[in-house]
Order: structure tokens, then C-alpha cells, then sequence
């Protein structure tokens, strides 16, 4: 699906012209062509879809209505919780382990909220909290996913990926689904293992082709070493737990992973936006569907146009693709010292000369659901139809604010 700028702006104009700005959209058509093409990418495999990428109830609703996806992903204990009892979905894998002590107690009460729920893990010492919390003989057994660090050590001092589970090798993995195995109150479902460093890093950066081209060497060598361990991993846990789901991937490795005969889920989120990181990455690159606009508020100088607001920059490494797109219009970049402001931001170029106070500019966000931390409605544009709806903040709903 591709992007005609000038209509796109045309048409996000005419749909939001009654409402004051900042103003987030999601354009639908745009969010369901990315939904389709993921599915093809799958290839058959169920895709469980990351709420951290998506924070907006009635877009989760929208994705997990369509063929091809099933269950949450969600990034912490209390969002599961509340993803649950609102009916979103009754199948949620909370992605990193929580240490809330008030969310554990609640899990531990219900079991309808037990049977919908599982936990991550990588140490015993996680089980011992949720223990401490509530006693095992007195509670249904907590459903608990194994997280199995994906990244690559070519050598004992080479790490590459994010810094995760502590499981790295087979032997690590069987160890612990031991151990599980043998405590009370304890049951282990799931296995998960997120390839970041392939997943989450595109291969194709602007303007550093021979980075890129290390990136692709990596990636080539990397993927393989992860294939193997992953299926060692898996068939050693196996000898300990019945699984029901082993999940892996990312938005830039669907397809990749799909292909794994040892993964039976892969988990997308990102892709359904389409922000401005994933713009990198050689094999697939999704339509652009999620946008902020900020109104012009003053003009300095001939070719300086500035906007209120602006400073949405994304979490990760303290660097430019961590800051918000101008996209539309066309020809719109940073004054370099200056940047993207919290109060105002000063934009420069060619086009900056036709804005006037009053016009807007539309931002693309470099990652995906943080744009939400920022506005409590999203505006779902169909064709030149705005709906609002809340987001995660909307409802009141912070859950690592």
C-alpha cells in the first residue's frame, strides 16, 4: 500500500479540521492493509499482538477480530489484569516479570484471571515473590512462560541483543523448567524468545551503507546460532512441561520466524503503526498509519517555521532516529540545535516558507505505542471520517507513567 503524500495530508486535514491540536490519528486503512500483510507473512501461525506497540483498547478489539491473530502480549501484570476484565481478551502473556506485589495478590484470587494469565519467568527467585504473596496449597497454579534470552555471543565476551533472560542454552533452559516442574502452585506453558537484534534492528539505516552492510553479516550468522538453540531449548523444556505455545519474533522478523518449526506463535505489534524505525529494514516495511499534528505558531525567519510542542522523543539509546518525523509536509526537518522542543520546535526547509500560524504539521513517531503516552484520544480516520477513541492514558490507565 502505498503513501500519496499529498492526498494523505488532504485527507487527514479534512477529518480533523474541527479539533484543536495536538491530535494523534490512526488511519484505518492504513492499520488493516498492515494487519492483512502481516497475516501473509505468518504464513498460517497464529500472531499475538504486542499491546506495548498498540496502548488503545478498541484498536486491540479491531486486530484480534480479524483472522490470523489471537492473544496479548502485554508488558505489565496489572494491564493484563485489566485487559481481562474488561473483556479484550481472555489470553494474555505478560512479556517481562513483575514484582507488583498487589497485581500478584489479585492474579492469585481469581481464577478466571489465573487461567488467562501467564507470567514471564527466567530465575526461581520471581517464583519465591509470587509465593510470598500468596500461598501455594491455597491458590490454582500461576501459569508461567519461560523466557530464553535470543541474543548471539559468538564468544564468551561477545553479547549481542538486548540484555534479557538470563536462560541462554538448552542445558539452562531444561534446569529451570525443572525447577519449575517441582514447585507447588507452579505451571509452565509458554516459552518465549525475542530475537531483538533481528527483530529490532533494521538492516538498511540511511546514509551508512557499510553499517548496514554489518547489520546483514550479523543477522546472517545470528539467526541460524538461534534457530539450533531455540530447538534445543524447546525440546529440553518439553521433557518437564507440556507446552502449550512457544512464541518468538518481531515485526521485522515475521516471516523469518514463522519459518521456525519450533515456534508456534509469533508476536507483531509495531507493524500495525508503521513508525519511523522500521523504515530501515530491507525485507518489509509497513504503510505508515499512525501521525501527531502541531499547529505553526510563529515564523522567525523566511524559511523557519515553528509548531507548539514537539519533544515526543521515543525511549532507547539517546540518538536522532529516537525523535518524531515531520512528515507532512514534505521537506521539513530539525534546526540542529536546537531539536525537537518540549514548549516549541522550530522546523526548517523549503516547504516551512509556505506555513503560515494556524497551518499544521503532521509527525510521525519513531516508535510505536508511546505516541499514546501523549494524548488521551486517538482519532480513528476512516476515509475522511474522524472517531475518537480512548487510549491506555485516556481511560486512566498509566501503567509505567
Amino acid at each position: 500500500m502505498l503513501t500519496d503524500r499529498i492526498a494523505l495530508r488532504q485527507r487527514l486535514e479534512k477529518a480533523t479540521d474541527h479539533l484543536e491540536t495536538p491530535v494523534a490519528v490512526v488511519d484505518l486503512a492504513a492499520f488493516d492493509d498492515n494487519a492483512t500483510r502481516l497475516t501473509e507473512r505468518a504464513a498460517g501461525k497464529p500472531i499475538r499482538v504486542a499491546s506495548k506497540s498498540v496502548r488503545c483498547r478498541a484498536l486491540l478489539e479491531r486486530v484480534l477480530s480479524r483472522p490470523g491473530w489471537r492473544g496479548v502480549m502485554a508488558y505489565t501484570l496489572p494491564e493484563a489484569i485489566w485487559l481481562v476484565r474488561t473483556g479484550t481478551t481472555d489470553d494474555v502473556l505478560v512479556a517481562y516479570p513483575t514484582a507488583n506485589r498487589a497485581a500478584l495478590r489479585e492474579l492469585a484470587a481469581d481464577p478466571e484471571l489465573v487461567s488467562a494469565i501467564s507470567l514471564m519467568c527466567d530465575h526461581p527467585s520471581q517464583l519465591d515473590l509470587v509465593d510470598q504473596v500468596s500461598d501455594p496449597a491455597d491458590r490454582p497454579e500461576i501459569r508461567l512462560c519461560m523466557d530464553l534470552d535470543a541474543s548471539w555471543k559468538p564468544t564468551a565476551a561477545v553479547h549481542i541483543g538486548a540484555r534479557r533472560s538470563p536462560v541462554h542454552s538448552a542445558a539452562q533452559a531444561g534446569a529451570l523448567a525443572r525447577t519449575i516442574a517441582e514447585r507447588p502452585g507452579f505451571r509452565l506453558v509458554g516459552v518465549m524468545s525475542y530475537e531483538s537484534h533481528i527483530a529490532g534492528v533494521g538492516d538498511d539505516p540511511p546514509g551508512r551503507a557499510l553499517w548496514g552492510q554489518v547489520i546483514r553479516v550479523m543477522q546472517s550468522r545470528a539467526f541460524p546460532e538461534l534457530l539450533r538453540r531455540r530447538a534445543a531449548a524447546v525440546r529440553a523444556v518439553s521433557e518437564h512441561a507440556d507446552l502449550e505455545y512457544v512464541n518468538g519474533g518481531g515485526t521485522g522478523s515475521v516471516a523469518a520466524t514463522s519459518a521456525d518449526p519450533s515456534v508456534t506463535e509469533v508476536a507483531v505489534g509495531s507493524g500495525l503503526f508503521g513508525p519511523t524505525l522500521f523504515d530501515t529494514y530491507r525485507n518489509w516495511k509497513p504503510t505508515p498509519a499512525a501521525f501527531f499534528a502541531l499547529s505553526v505558531v510563529r515564523r522567525p525567519a523566511p524559511r523557519i517555521a515553528t509548531v507548539l510542542g514537539g519533544g515526543w522523543i521515543a525511549s532507547g539509546p539517546a540518538e536522532n532516529s529516537r525523535l518524531p518525523v515531520p512528515y507532512l509536509p514534505e521537506g521539513l526537518t530539525y534546526k540542529a540545535d536546537e531539536g525537537a522542543g518540549e514548549v516549541q520546535t522550530p522546523l526548517i526547509g523549503a516547504a516551512a516558507e509556505q506555513l503560515r500560524p494556524g497551518d499544521r504539521v503532521w509527525f510521525r513517531h519513531a516508535k510505536a505505542g508511546e505516541l499514546c503516552e501523549h494524548v488521551n484520544e486517538l482519532q480513528l480516520v476512516d476515509g475522511a471520517t474522524a472517531t475518537p477513541t480512548p487510549t491506555y492514558r485516556g481511560e486512566g490507565r498509566a501503567f509505567l507513567g
